[in-house]
Formats: C-alpha cells, structure tokens, sequence
C-alpha cells in the first residue's frame, strides 16, 4: 500500500468512524440494548484508532522501511475492516457467526503495529 493510499484509507476511516459513532449514539440507542452498545462503541474506537495508525505510519514513511510501512498499512485496514466492519454487522443483524471471525481482524491489527516497528526498525539510516 502506498502512503498516498493509507492517507486516503486512515482519513475516509476516520470519517465513517465518526458518522457510526453518531449514529450508534442517537439512532442506534433505541434500537439495540446495551451491550451491543458497547460492541458498537468498541468497533467505533478500534477504527478510529487504527485510521489514525494508517494516517500515522504514511506521515512517518521518511523514517519506515517502505515494504515493511507497506505491511502495516495493508494489515491495518484489512484488519480493521474485518475487526470492527464484522462487529457493526453482528449489532446491526443479529449474526452472532460474525463473532468468529473478529479475532481475525483483531489479529491483523496486532500484527499491523508489529509489522510498523519492523520498518522503524529496518529503515536505512542516512
């Protein structure tokens, strides 16, 4: 992935993260109880959090090995949309199979962000 490119997904990622966390706080409310509630509000923050890793990582890209930059940004979004895009669909539907699958998304975050100390730590010094 390019930094171009995670600049774009980490910002369009922060935008659909604040439009669903308004509406799981106003509309959402009175349709769900409150413990998918807080899955909502929990997949809200993990994507917020890592649109602002993607927007981290491509401004930092001076300093990161570029494959290993590359790496992260790719496992940070897929992981995010995994992550948090099976949490909304499991608050929105009901689809409690979707929970399986979470942990994969979870997994690829943790992995984004080891994968973003790999290029801090592979990056060529000047």
């Amino acid at each position: 992935m390019t930094p171009r490119f995670a600049i774009a997904a980490g910002a369009l990622l922060m935008a659909l993260g604040t439009g669903l966390g308004a509406f799981g706080a106003h509309a959402l409310r009175a349709m769900v109880d409150a413990s998918s509630l807080a899955v909502w509000h929990t997949a809200v923050l993990y994507q917020m959090l890592h649109g602002l890793g993607l927007l981290l990582s491509a401004s930092l890209g001076a300093y990161l090995h570029p494959r290993w930059q590359a790496r992260s940004a790719t496992l940070m979004l897929v992981g995010t949309l995994i992550f948090s895009g099976s949490l909304y669909i499991l608050v929105l539907t009901g689809v409690k199979w979707l929970g399986a699958i979470t942990p994969i998304g979870g997994t690829a975050m943790i992995l984004a962000w080891l994968a973003l100390a790999m290029a801090a730590l592979r990056h060529a010094r000047p």
